[in-house]
């Protein structure tokens, strides 16, 4: 059987995303024309678009996934239950959420391991994908080693190095280099480049 790669077999490997702040109705139904076109793997929007991206693109393989506590992650952690319900409810196929850094920062573990599994549980809850962004440009080793420890426990679908705002985007550097023995096997590591 000949595997020719395709730009729609290359896309079905990558999500898609339209997280601009002014996007407008327009933009949105030109970014989920070319997600069907090229058969990109899931089209990521902030939550306020979720359904109308689901329902345009409800005739196709194409996943919608919402961005939670974009892009810096300093929600609440009710607040970011309250946005995964809702995104889940509005059509919602995966949830992205953001890690809060600060309290990463002053080591307060038990919270990173409670907003972890706040949103893992309502993802699994309701069979959706979940897909945790360490924005690894603001930390150090130590702090990705203790991410990984928790996600070793918390058990998310994906793990993302970066929302593509941080200050560098993705850089080999930023990736733990040890991280395939810290994740359990089952786990994918997403590197995203802007």
């Amino acid at each position: 059987m000949n595997q020719t790669l395709t730009p729609e077999r290359l896309a079905g490997f990558f999500d898609h995303t339209l997280l601009k702040p002014y996007a407008t109705k327009k933009d949105f139904e030109n970014f989920c024309n070319n997600c069907k076109q090229y058969r990109f793997a899931m089209a990521a929007v902030n939550p306020s678009a979720v359904q109308f991206c689901k329902q345009y693109l409800n005739d196709t393989m194409v996943h919608v996934g919402a961005a939670i506590g974009f892009p810096l992650g300093q929600n609440t952690l009710e607040t970011k239950r309250f946005e995964t319900l809702d995104a889940i409810q509005n059509g919602a196929d995966e949830i992205d959420y953001v890690i809060n850094i600060t309290q990463l920062k002053e080591k307060n573990y038990t919270y990173i391991a409670d907003e972890m599994h706040a949103v893992v549980d309502l993802c699994q809850e309701n069979k959706k994908i979940s897909k945790v962004i360490f924005e690894t440009c603001y930390l150090s080793d130590a702090e990705k080693r203790e991410l990984c420890r928790i996600v070793r426990d918390v058990r998310p679908d994906y793990v993302k190095t970066s929302t593509g705002f941080g200050s560098g985007g993705w850089k080999t550097s930023h990736c733990y280099w040890n991280v395939l023995e810290i994740l359990p096997k089952s786990k994918h590591l997403v590197a995203f480049a802007r």
